[in-house]
């Protein structure tokens, strides 16, 4: 069984390089389809979130975040029904 480790590398390669999957270096000693069919499974499972949960979550339990400002894309933001 290939190390789920490898597996997260490579897509993170990919989701922050903004490469095609067919971009995938070999390099990483992860087939290209297996990348992208784990991908596509961890999304379905929910993983993306719970794993950007966890990591807020240790950094606010050491302190390491101030919530007292914070960015929003506002790309990612719908206007509310008649917002200006």
């Amino acid at each position: 069984m290939l190390d789920d480790r490898l597996v997260f590398t490579a897509i993170v390669c990919v989701l922050t390089g903004g490469c095609a999957w067919r971009h995938l270096r070999d390099g990483f000693g992860v087939m290209r389809s297996t990348a992208h069919r784990r991908c596509t499974g961890w999304t379905r499972a929910g993983l993306w979130p719970r794993s950007h949960q966890a990591v807020l979550d240790g950094l606010g339990a050491r302190g390491q975040i101030d919530w007292a400002s914070a960015i929003v894309d506002a790309a990612a933001v719908r206007a509310g029904e008649g917002a200006r």
